[in-house]
């Protein structure tokens, strides 16, 4: 599996910003949608009020001709919680859709499609995507490396891993996890390095704390000299830090 880091996959949705699918590849890059899924949007899957995109169907090229279809599983049908720059990208989308529409005309059917008004071809979809890939001067990578770039990226963000299994839309956690064992190691040493740094700021603290207790109780006994007879002075108790 290989999948670009944050800069490579950053650097492909801005070449890519003038071409008539960078929509489709910025959902894709984000949500992880399967290439079918993010072809077969249709403005009624999309509540951009509400912030969600509903994924109830899929397309897929079948002798010729480009088919709507159920999602892969069950598990596929899902909503998502979209970003705000995915949000700004659909209602850009939208408000070039509306300028061709005739005054008053409802913007409904496919958010992609072809010059007939059809759903775009997941088959054009991919095509178009390897061409941008080396016009950008980019490692080579599938389409669908780019859902798992959004999977790596969201857990190296720091997104539990159910949350990951349910935007990919896995039927299971185990699947996710086995999908994506070899990023979740470093994931692991990045999490016990945050633990390690908490108790390392939690030990300062105590450290800086019990210092100041010390200069206080110098300050109440005073010297050595004006010490009333059998007290004793409180001794600073030292942590390594």
């Amino acid at each position: 599996m290989a999948v670009w880091t944050a800069t490579q996959t950053a650097a492909f949705l801005e070449s890519s910003y003038d071409h008539p699918l960078h929509v489709l590849y910025l959902l894709v890059a984000l949500l992880g949608l399967r290439r079918g899924e993010a072809a077969g949007l249709r403005w009624c899957d999309i509540d951009l009020d509400a912030r969600v995109l509903q994924v109830s169907h899929q397309v897929q090229d079948h002798n010729g001709l480009t088919v709507v279809c159920p999602p892969k599983t069950e598990s596929s049908v899902r909503v998502l919680a979209l970003d705000s720059i995915s949000v700004s990208a659909l209602r850009s989308l939208r408000a070039e859709r509306r300028r061709r529409l005739p005054a008053g005309a409802a913007l409904t059917g496919f958010l992609f499609v072809n010059r007939c008004g059809n759903p775009m071809s997941p088959g054009y979809v991919t095509h178009a995507f390897g061409k941008l890939v080396a016009e950008a001067d980019l490692p080579p990578i599938r389409l669908h490396d780019l859902r798992h770039g959004a999977a790596s990226l969201s857990l190296a963000a720091g997104n539990d891993l159910k949350v990951v299994q349910v935007m990919l839309g896995h039927s299971s956690i185990v699947l996710t996890a086995d999908t994506y064992t070899s990023v979740l190691p470093c994931l692991a040493h990045q999490a016990a390095e945050a633990t390690a740094n908490l108790v390392m700021k939690a030990a300062r603290r105590t450290a800086k704390k019990v210092r100041r207790d010390s200069r206080k109780a110098t300050r109440h006994y005073g010297t050595k000299k004006n010490r009333r007879p059998g007290s004793t002075r409180k001794s600073a108790h030292k942590i390594r830090v």
